[in-house]
């Protein structure tokens, strides 16, 4: 089954979260996360299911950027969360998707809308029957303006 590209591109950000996540949980560094990741996650079988084939390029683009500017990121999250909820007291799988999605929307080149739509499908990847995905979108929304007011 040939995957589309927006498909792969939907697959990389959703794989960035996860690994994001996993080194924040496992203290893995960028290269080993990004190794595990490209030689048995993407594309593999689990379970009898096959998992989609991410688009590297913008995989390691999403994971090193959001490792390298990770402290602007998390200020521009901070300013975007309510006073009381800093970033530190946040769910870390949020925590990831925010430092991916940052990561795209300050130094990607998708238009804001489109990450903004894209990592609201992860939020609801991971948290199905929750309001995350909304909080998601409304986090993304005014990470975005601050980081490309031109296009909105």
């Amino acid at each position: 089954m040939k995957t589309s590209a927006k498909q792969m591109k939907s697959a990389a950000r959703l794989y960035a979260v996860q690994a994001l996540f996993q080194m924040e949980a496992s203290g893995q560094d960028v290269p080993a996360v990004q190794r595990e990741f490209e030689d048995h996650r993407f594309g593999a079988e689990v379970d009898g299911d096959e998992l989609a084939e991410g688009d590297i390029d913008l995989f390691r683009k999403l994971v090193d950027d959001a490792v390298n500017w990770q402290a602007k990121i998390d200020q521009m999250t901070d300013r975007a969360l309510v006073e009381k909820w800093p970033i530190a007291r946040i769910d870390p799988t949020l925590r990831a998707l925010f430092r991916a999605a940052g990561a795209e929307l300050a130094e990607g080149e998708a238009p804001p809308r489109v990450v903004i739509s894209e990592f609201v499908d992860v939020a609801k990847a991971f948290f199905p029957e929750g309001k995350e995905p909304k909080f998601v979108n409304a986090v993304l929304d005014h990470m975005a303006r601050e980081a490309k007011p031109e296009a909105f």
